[in-house]
């Protein structure tokens, strides 16, 4: 049975309000309620998998350099919070601008599981690969030897898997499921090829992931994967319009990088219940 409206997942955390992909961006997504957190993840020139999206730190951080040359002692040098100036909020805030709380050091996707594991209710996480990389394969490799390490490679319930992979890279979201099929898969793509606007997904890959763009062109497509038993994942959903449109389309999964707000949006718009915890 499908759920009537979508789970709001927190898009690098609560990245409209705090830098992405730091703990404080995860704990206040939790704050605000999200379903679920993403996060993207690479490997470090000593092989820790750490939560960045960029090749190099230098958007994200002071410091400069690209994630696969750097050591995560490197990065421990480096502030990840402090670039990130969220809106004023007051006419006080405008005059001398919101302080960026500084975060030293990468997170690595180690300390954001345990973040989940010590939360007080279950919050899912799917975890982007990204591609191409100097080390190929190895970030797969690694994320399932991590993910065993947490008693989480082989979920008992796909359907309620704690944890959900996905990725641009059709060789990379196939080589996770080879090495721990029981994880479920997203492919993300920002365009249709081949059969994919008719639903049809590669037999690895669990989920669509298209972009809102594609979605605002044929919003048709969510029903024909549904036809198929293929539920999607929508990124990066912000404007209200198209958290309206992910709704009605019956969209599973919304990314958005300001979960509380698309939950009042879908709560004003008569679309799920506000109190409960879960956008169901």
């Amino acid at each position: 049975m499908r759920q009537p409206t979508p789970d709001v997942v927190a898009h690098r955390g609560a990245s409209a309000h705090r830098a992405e992909h730091t703990r404080g961006a995860y704990e206040l997504a939790l704050e605000q309620g999200a379903d679920a957190l993403e996060c993207d993840i690479r490997v470090s020139r000593d092989g820790h998998l750490v939560c960045v999206h960029d090749r190099r730190i230098d958007r994200t951080s002071s410091g400069r350099g690209v994630v696969s040359e750097l050591t995560v002692a490197a990065m421990s040098e480096v502030d990840f919070g402090g670039w990130h100036q969220e809106p004023p909020r007051s006419a006080d805030d405008l005059v001398r601008g919101p302080a960026a709380e500084p975060e030293h050091g990468v997170l690595l996707l180690d300390e954001l599981l345990g973040l989940l594991r010590d939360n007080s209710r279950p919050v899912r996480l799917f975890i982007e690969t990204k591609h191409p990389v100097r080390y190929g394969g190895l970030v797969e490799r690694k994320l399932v030897a991590l993910l065993a390490r947490h008693g989480l490679a082989t979920p008992a319930d796909r359907e309620n898997s704690p944890v959900l992979m996905m990725s641009f890279a059709q060789s990379a979201v196939r080589r996770f499921h080879e090495a721990a099929p029981g994880v479920p898969t997203v492919l993300l793509f920002d365009r249709f090829r081949g059969p994919l606007r008719s639903g049809v997904l590669p037999p690895w890959a669990d989920l669509a992931g298209p972009g809102i763009r594609l979605l605002r062109e044929d919003p048709g497509f969510v029903a024909r994967a549904a036809a198929l038993g293929r539920d999607t994942y929508c990124w990066t959903v912000d404007d209200p319009a198209d958290i309206e449109l992910c709704a009605r389309s019956g969209v599973r999964f919304v990314a958005t990088n300001a979960p509380a707000s698309t939950r009042f949006h879908l709560a004003e718009s008569g679309l799920v219940q506000f109190g409960s915890v879960t956008a169901k």
